[in-house]
């Protein structure tokens, strides 16, 4: 045998070298490879398609779902309720600088004047505004009211805002018993206004009744006056301050040590300071 073996050519023990290691090859592949992949495959399938069904039922679910709307207040619609509710954000942006402005939608019409939301979007919407009871008040007084006539001018008295009581306030149609109390509880706060722009500030004054508050009354005198020294008061004062907040109150501080004690005509350069509300502010300040 050994004979035999030793007169192979060269050729023939590379071919028999070459069947061997394919041999061993194969070996490894039928022990390694995982031949049972395509029935695992053929299980996954079946599973998804058990649950087919489930899937496409949750689908059309999700597809008629439609998230339920409670009645709100129009004018306080923030970007994200905007957003829920099908607004684009230039009409999100004109409602808040309309807000900004310290004025009030009190009507579907007006809120789409403002927004300019499509005929389409109101409809779904508008069904679901709830404006406050006095401006549903203020149209039924307007409703009820006789017709008179006006061709003869009448002499308006004009009232101090100041010293003008509850009854005064409550002649002023669209001023109810709450926010004459509203009025009166600001002007406690500032101990006396200083001008009529402050009763802008007034949560449920529409425009209308802003008109005559200023056709009817004035600032005639301002004593009582709170006031507070912006150069000496703690942050903790200055935030309890009305126009002020713990922010604002911390800037004033702040900008006050680094530059020594404040004048008028700084309140301008310090960080966040309401500079349209400076000549009022300035008025209950001590320098």
């Amino acid at each position: 045998m050994r004979n035999t073996l030793i007169h192979y050519t060269k050729s023939q023990r590379i071919e028999i070298l070459l069947f061997f290691t394919l041999l061993f090859a194969l070996q490894s592949l039928y022990f390694f490879m995982d031949f049972g992949s395509g029935a695992n495959k053929n299980k996954d399938k079946e599973l998804w398609l058990s649950q087919k069904g489930t899937i496409d039922s949750l689908k059309l679910y999700k597809r008629q779902y439609k998230p339920k709307i409670y009645p709100f207040n129009p004018n306080f619609i923030t970007d994200f309720k905007g957003y829920k509710l099908g607004m684009s954000v230039d009409e999100i942006d004109r409602l808040i600088a309309f807000r900004k402005q310290n004025k009030f939608v009190n009507s579907a019409a007006e809120f789409q004047a403002v927004t300019r939301v499509s005929d389409s979007l109101l409809s779904v919407i508008s069904p679901y505004f709830k404006f406050p009871e006095w401006v549903k008040n203020k149209r039924n007084d307007f409703q009820s009211f006789p017709k008179k006539d006006f061709s003869k001018s009448k002499i308006i008295t004009v009232l101090d805002i100041n010293t003008a009581t509850k009854e005064d306030l409550m002649k002023i149609n669209g001023i109810g018993d709450k926010i004459s109390d509203r009025i009166l509880n600001e002007k406690e706060k500032y101990g006396s206004f200083v001008s009529m722009q402050q009763m802008n500030d007034i949560w449920g004054l529409s425009p209308e009744v802003l008109d005559k508050l200023n056709t009817h009354f004035e600032v005639k005198s301002i004593t009582g006056i709170k006031r507070i020294n912006i150069n000496s008061a703690s942050i903790k004062e200055l935030s309890q301050f009305p126009f002020f907040r713990y922010a604002l109150a911390k800037n004033i501080v702040i900008y006050r040590s680094m530059n020594g004690d404040i004048k008028i005509e700084d309140l301008s350069k310090i960080k966040d300071f309401p500079v349209d509300k400076i000549k009022i502010i300035a008025l209950y300040l001590e320098f």
